[in-house]
């Protein structure tokens, strides 16, 4: 027995330092790839699901992006109503497309 024990030991110190670095890798290579699985799995976890501070930032951009357009169309109703007055027909039938649009956006703003 104590035969064995001294082989061992013996071994072990002749053994390169390359080789000993791969049994330690070996010996590891569990705990590390449980802890790359739960980073991974964290990872898609903040991939699938939204904070509530991202939904109310992406609310407040769509609520943006609707008044800008809205502010466009209104400007470019104004410009046709006035071309209308001055008897252009054709700015007339942009008027009125215009309003239905933003009669549409009217009703679609909470």
């Amino acid at each position: 027995m104590k035969r064995r024990i001294i082989a061992v030991l013996i071994s072990v110190a002749l053994l390169p330092g390359c080789v000993a670095k791969s049994a330690f890798d070996l010996a590891t290579a569990p705990v590390r790839v449980g802890s790359k699985a739960v980073s991974t799995t964290a990872g898609l976890y903040d991939r699938v699901t939204v904070s509530q501070s991202e939904q109310d930032q992406k609310r407040g951009r769509e609520i943006r992006k609707r008044e800008e357009r809205y502010g466009r169309l209104s400007r470019d109703y104004d410009r046709a109503s006035r071309d209308c007055r001055d008897g252009d027909d054709d700015a007339c039938d942009a008027a009125r497309q215009i309003y239905a649009e933003m009669d549409a956006m009217r009703s679609a703003v909470p």
